[in-house]
């Protein structure tokens, strides 16, 4: 559905915003794109728009390479992607079902057809009892839900989320993810969210990329990206608390894949081995039906080669390092941007 191959993008004093950007993303998936501030995240979705043109490489949606249309060919692909904004920006003098005929009005699309349609938008967002509202009278997560059913109206292949909930609570967060995920399953539309919000990714997300320096540092369905502890992005996505740790204590952190024994099933077995460890912290999630996770245990330094052996013996992944190493790694889980 997207493809992207070779794309970068260099803006006006030779500043590289993206740099071979290689992406796939497949027709009805809802792919999560994280970077922190300055990794090309917003750069990107222009291009995928055909807003900002890419300097080089293809961009192409549903067969059609955006990078390389102009004119009638690039408005009429340009329909088929809608796209949904943090700050939804509708038209104040303007009611719900005006805000979604909107784009109707624009591509000509005649007056009994545009009320049908925004009939139908209206019951699938759950707004129809607000139709009349103006954008004042509604609340945060209901101005979301107009804006994206207006940028379902023209009935588009893609969804393109930028940031889609940072200005929400967590309630409605989840609504509106739910929301999401309802609307691809319904339409079999393919999703991309722009988020730094990992919890966004792990909620909703089949696949997911990370962009470094305007590079996919990397990119693959959750669960495999989440199984290979060896990247940022890995731990990004299952964070740790930051916890006090006594500076004697050794640190031994296990990580859950979901193909290996699980949290209980670890814990049971430090028992039964009647090793002397405490867990300083952890953090367990459900993924796809698989559990994963990370935990850190504080242990003695004589025990932490017995502890290392147990787990490694269990098929628990685990590496050893110490309590001044794995407060710097809070620091960068807490204050993480991506």
């Amino acid at each position: 559905m997207i493809e992207l191959r070779g794309v970068g993008k260099v803006h006006p004093g030779g500043v590289t915003a993206l740099d071979g950007v290689d992406l796939t993303v497949a027709d009805g998936e809802i792919h999560g794109i994280v970077g922190r501030s300055g990794a090309g995240k917003s750069t990107l979705i222009r291009c995928l728009t055909g807003l900002d043109p890419a300097t080089s490489g293809t961009v192409r949606i549903d067969g059609v390479d955006i990078s390389s249309a102009s004119g009638a060919a690039l408005a009429k692909a340009r329909r088929s992607i809608g796209m949904v904004f943090q700050h939804v920006n509708l038209l104040d003098s303007r009611t719900a079902e005006q805000n979604i005929a909107h784009p109707l009005e624009i591509a000509g699309v005649p007056a009994a057809e545009r009320r049908r349609r925004v009939d139908e938008l209206l019951g699938i967002v759950g707004l129809t009892d607000r139709r009349g509202n103006y954008p004042s009278q509604l609340s945060g997560g209901q101005k979301q839900r107009v804006g994206i059913a207006r940028a379902l109206a023209a009935e588009p292949r893609v969804l393109l989320c930028d940031e889609p909930t940072s200005a929400l609570d967590s309630a409605t967060t989840r609504q509106i993810l739910d929301l999401v995920r309802t609307l691809r399953d319904r339409l079999g539309i393919t999703v991309v969210i722009i988020t730094h919000e990992m919890s966004v990714v792990r909620e909703i997300c089949d696949s997911v990329s990370l962009l470094d320096s305007g590079r996919v540092a990397r990119s693959g369905t959750l669960l495999d990206v989440v199984r290979d502890e060896s990247t940022p992005l890995a731990k990004e996505l299952i964070a740790l608390p930051p916890v006090a740790l006594d500076d004697e204590a050794t640190v031994v952190e296990a990580f859950l894949t979901g193909t290996g024994p699980d949290a209980g099933a670890v814990f049971a077995l430090l028992g039964r081995e009647g090793i002397a460890a405490e867990i300083a912290a952890g953090t367990i999630e459900t993924l796809h039906g698989a559990q994963v996770g990370r935990l850190r245990f504080s242990t003695p330094a004589a025990e932490a080669d017995r502890l290392l052996a147990v787990l490694r013996g269990a098929g628990v992944r685990a590496e050893l390092t110490t309590a001044g190493a794995a407060r710097r790694g809070d620091l960068a889980d807490e204050g993480s941007d991506a």
